[in-house]
């Protein structure tokens, strides 16, 4: 039999959420999350994005220890209660969500600061944000491995916020693996400054041709402010400009108001150039990861010999 090629689809409906989590309110939090899926879902998206920590709200009581914590108190398995309430309405809508919650690891106790993944066929699972900022560390311990999920449109890669600001090296692996959507849920302060969001994710999709649709939370939490600004940015006509398909800079006036942004993408644009074959080098890439394996290796011993890892 000959092999058939699989015709991936193009063209995608994208919900991105700027939510204002209620802190340590985990069911009117739940609630408002499942009716944002399912109104989101009856508009037409295909994938709709709530923030990181969306579930129970984001800030740390850094002077608590860490059973008394929020996070910890809330914090909830993967698959659980939770989980099992938004799977049923993926399902019903046959839709991918991707939703910010506190995951309890019930075998090693540990807790994660994760995104849970769900799909038409309800929950595919979580990925744990790998990098952890500020006072993350407190509550949360690191995730280990890149998230792909396998779609209708081809591969899709996660991130949670610092993952995607400071740490190009998981949008690029994403890229090279095939994903012409990156998913970037944040909780993105006024602390942090203006241009650590926008600048990178139109940096990204620069540099890896690829369309980073972001979720953030949006107002007051326990004390910090949240910019919102969600938004979907892409390859324009021109590969080498970002353009903003819905929402805007996250210092927009009013972006911190709830609000479901929702664009239809063409993934045809993700051209991914640098990782095609170029005729000019015998049909070798752009891309060298042989030569960035040998590099970080090098640092890898560096470290260990610090104790950094």
């Amino acid at each position: 039999m000959k092999e058939v090629d699989v015709i991936l689809k193009e063209i995608a409906n994208i919900a991105v959420i700027t939510f204002h989590a209620f802190w340590g309110k985990k069911q009117k939090n739940l609630n408002r999350i499942l009716d944002l899926i399912e109104s989101s879902a009856r508009r037409g998206a295909d994938f709709i994005l709530l923030p990181e920590m969306a579930l129970t709200g984001y800030d740390d009581q850094p002077d608590k220890a860490l059973e008394e914590k929020m996070q910890f108190k809330l914090s909830e398995t993967i698959p659980g209660p939770a989980t099992d309430k938004i799977s049923e309405i993926t399902k019903k809508y046959h839709v991918y969500a991707f939703v910010g919650m506190p995951e309890k690891d019930d075998k090693t106790g540990l807790i994660y600061n994760s995104m849970a993944i769900f799909g038409p066929k309800g929950l595919i699972g979580s990925y744990r944000k790998m990098h952890l900022p500020g006072l993350e560390p407190n509550w949360a311990a690191r995730g280990d491995s890149p998230y792909i999920i396998q779609t209708e449109w081809g591969p899709v890669g996660c991130a949670i916020c610092y993952d995607t600001w400071a740490f190009p090296e998981l949008m690029r692996f994403y890229a090279a693996e095939g994903c012409r959507l990156y998913i970037n849920i944040t909780a993105t302060s006024k602390i942090r400054g203006k241009y650590l969001a926008n600048t990178n994710i139109e940096a990204g999709v620069i540099r890896d041709c690829i369309y980073v649709a972001s979720a953030n939370l949006g107002g007051k939490d326990l004390y910090n402010d949240f910019w919102g600004g969600s938004s979907i940015v892409g390859p324009g006509q021109d590969t080498l400009e970002a353009y903003y398909y819905i929402g805007g800079k996250y210092t927009d006036l009013q972006a911190n108001e709830t609000k479901v942004n929702l664009a239809t993408i063409d993934l045809s644009l993700a051209s991914r150039y640098i990782y095609n074959p170029n005729p000019l080098l015998e049909n070798k890439t752009d891309f060298r990861p042989d030569i960035y394996a040998k590099m970080y290796q090098k640092l890898e011993k560096s470290y260990s010999k610090k104790n950094y890892l």
